[in-house]
């Protein structure tokens, strides 16, 4: 593979021009292709296989054009101090309040008057309007928002509080500040790492184009493809990030070949031949996590898995493509003014071989730092609660937050998450499920049975007495589905949250065992070795339940809740386990194929295992922490983001970055790898002989390498030098 790719990198340097005008072309292309594109709509949100999806599907059925998926929200209305929602002037404004609404958008498919349907609260105080739409909540038009939020202005004036809940608010998060804040980060780490702007510039530029042509390209499929509006944001987010990651590499691979005397063409085919191969074999690890999101049979989380790792795919091309067409046009520029002017760069140990050091005198205890302070992060993780945020979880300033908690009061907890029983038979059976459910101790309420026109079908409405994301409501769902009939099913927003949660964690331990076990294989044809790829996996749970201890005793439990902005505890998005497993594993077996192949070419061109440690460290080191500072930058911009979800993915991702990337890659793997010495390479022989011979560590490229046959120096001396 290094033979390929080094004659790939002196092709592109040398044809420069024609590499840039082709990724331009394709630039152009995807762009055309999404600008001429039908607007995308939200793709459909289903979960195949639960009984959730199931009822769904039942009403859409036997309930044509009730707008089972349609988005819903509540206008919830609370009298003055000392006045009631019954009083003439509070019935005066809700009845104005309806009849806007019901005029108010085309996308309307039900409007409910609070007086007819008894939604008043028994003290008088609290009423709702309950508004249904035709389309889900990211189809609503911004009339048809602007329409909702305008909803009791007159209302307001007369002294009434008004506030609106509901998904029908709930507008795609704006993306754009998180990328901003990590592409402005990155580029000072990179001025900082390289001490040239060209070199710095690179980078962020493939990175910039690269993330263009996917997200273009998404566009342009979203309505072939059903990829809908929430589809570009984790492609986004990892191309950007990995894009940044692979040029880094690449660039500092060329810069150090130069270092070394080498022409520029060479030093391009020689930095892609070897750093290369690290780039292809870390992002086929990005890949095989994002594709083997396709096991959680969600399809929407199946599309997104499979949008991001396409963006990865064309990550990696541009590193091996573009960036060496790039270097051929920066010249000079992408070294350092000091190095362009003949000044001599200082060759005292840098701080990764000052590190690398300090780690192979005491390898004990920087294993046992690292192992127990992750391993003491990680315990909150036992206590791990999950599930889907709601407007309980919104921070406590805005109108649905405000909404919820009006509904809590007037009406009990539970009623902001009913839950829609649906009975497939008749009246009779209708009833008795009724009967059932009524005498359950989690039940407020429940609603008489409204069928279809056949009368072969029935929903039930049940409130119950604990809020929606609470232990209780789901044990009650449970209940339900165990005490009623085959013909009865239980659906509405709480249920399927519980039907996403379960799911999410039946697929956990099958998602972990695929993506590990791929990459363990990929990893040992890497390293040739059998404990390196064992200790990269074990390293990278550790990080990973770590981040995960973090983000409950800080989302759940509360903790430095007021730094981070978490002004409501909850049970952790359900998602968000796997979520962290298959981008942070990628991103760590980035870190760990960067890091330890160049001290496996070392190892392989004569270095004993101590001495392969500093040299991995001492060229790879600077340039790893940058990636990963520029990593954690990006993800942290999410931090600020007002969304509980968007915020909790920031954190947790780049907590997990600082786990993975500082304690695990750069501190309990040198100490491992110091105190295995050359047993950490070593493969028996069957499998030796089974596993392909990559030449990742670009061995071909040294015997073949030009001048040596005319050179006084020993080949082994030579090398040395060179690594």
């Amino acid at each position: 593979m290094a033979s390929f790719l080094y004659k790939l990198g002196r092709l592109a340097f040398r044809r420069r021009r024609l590499v840039a005008l082709l990724w331009v072309a394709l630039l152009a292309i995807a762009g055309t292709g999404a600008a001429m594109a039908p607007a995308a709509t939200s793709s459909s949100f289903s979960i195949p296989g639960t009984e959730a999806q199931r009822a769904f599907d039942l009403l859409e059925e036997r309930f044509p054009g009730g707008s089972a998926d349609g988005a819903t929200a509540r206008v919830v209305f609370k009298a003055p101090e000392g006045q009631k929602m019954t009083d003439a002037g509070p019935k005066a404004e809700v009845t104005d309040a309806v009849a806007a609404l019901k005029s108010g958008s085309d996308q309307i498919a039900q409007v409910t008057d609070p007086y007819a349907v008894k939604a008043v609260s028994q003290d008088g105080s609290t009423a709702y309007v309950s508004v249904t739409y035709k389309v889900n909540s990211m189809e609503l038009t911004d009339k048809t928002r602007d329409a909702l939020t305008k909803t009791g202005e007159g209302a307001r004036a007369d002294g009434l509080t008004v506030e609106i809940g509901g998904d029908a608010l709930q507008a795609m998060p704006h993306t754009g500040a998180g990328e901003i804040i990590g592409v402005i980060v990155a580029g000072i780490v990179l001025v900082i790492t390289f001490g040239s702007l060209v070199a710095a510039g690179l980078p962020l530029l493939t990175a910039i184009i690269g993330v263009g042509i996917g997200i273009s390209t998404i566009t342009a499929l979203a309505n072939v493809l059903d990829l809908g509006t929430t589809t570009s944001t984790l492609a986004m987010m990892i191309g950007l990030a990995v894009g940044i990651d692979y040029a880094l590499f690449i660039v500092s691979r060329y810069r150090a070949e130069l270092a070394e005397g080498r022409e520029k063409e060479e030093a391009a085919g020689r930095a892609v031949g070897t750093a290369g191969s690290a780039v292809v074999f870390a992002g086929l690890t990005v890949v095989i996590a994002l594709v083997g999101l396709a096991v959680v049979n969600i399809p929407m989380l199946t599309k997104m898995g499979f949008a991001a790792a396409g963006t990865v795919v064309i990550a990696v091309l541009i590193a091996l493509s573009l960036i060496p067409a790039l270097l051929g046009f920066a010249g000079d520029k992408v070294v350092g003014r000091k190095v362009r002017k003949g000044k001599q760069v200082s060759d005292k140990p840098n701080a990764g071989t000052r590190w690398a050091r300090f780690v192979l005198r005491r390898p004990v205890a920087v294993l046992l730092v690292g192992v127990v302070g992750l391993g003491a992060i990680a315990v909150p993780a036992a206590s791990l609660e999950v599930g889907l945020p709601d407007d309980g979880s919104q921070p406590v300033s805005t109108t649905q937050r405000k909404a919820y908690d009006l509904l809590s009061d007037g009406f009990g907890p539970g009623f902001n998450g009913p839950l829609l029983v649906v009975v497939d038979g008749d009246k009779a059976e209708a009833d008795r499920t009724v009967e059932t459910v009524k005498d359950m101790e989690g039940v407020a309420a429940v609603t008489p049975p409204t069928p279809n026109k056949a009368g072969d079908t029935s929903m039930i409405t049940v409130v119950p007495k604990d809020r929606p994301s609470s232990v209780e409501t789901e044990d009650l769902v449970h209940e339900i589905r165990d005490k009623s009939g085959d013909n009865v099913y239980v659906t509405g927003a709480t249920a399927m949250n519980t039907d996403f949660s379960q799911k999410m964690n039946d697929a956990l331990l099958p998602y972990l065992a695929l993506v590990v076990g791929l990459a363990f294989l990929l990893l040992m044809v890497v390293f040739r070795s059998v404990l390196v790829p064992l200790k990269a996996a074990l390293g990278f749970l550790l990080s990973v339940v770590a981040a995960l201890g973090a983000v409950v005793a800080v989302f759940q439990w509360g903790w430095l809740g007021s730094v981070f902005g978490v002004e409501q505890t909850g049970p952790i998005m359900s998602m968000m386990p796997i979520f962290m497993i298959g981008v942070v594993f990628g991103l760590a077996m980035d870190y760990e194929v960067f890091l330890v192949t160049r001290m496996r070419e070392a190892y392989v061109h004569g270095q004993r295992p101590g001495e392969a440690i500093v040299t991995g460290f001492r060229h790879g080191a600077r340039v790893v922490a940058a990636a990963a500072v520029i990593m954690i930058a990006v993800f942290a911009g999410f931090i600020g983001s007002s969304e509980q979800m968007i915020k909790m993915i920031g954190f947790g991702l780049a907590i997990a970055v600082v786990f993975d990337a500082f304690v695990v890659r750069m501190a309990i793997v040198p100490a491992v790898l110091a105190l295995l010495g050359r047993k950490a390479w070593w493969l028996p022989r069957w499998l030796d002989r089974v596993l392909p011979d990559l030449d990742v560590e670009g061995d071909k490229l040294h015997k073949a390498e030009p001048g040596d046959a005319g050179s006084d120096e020993p080949d082994e001396d030579r090398e040395l030098v060179r690594v």
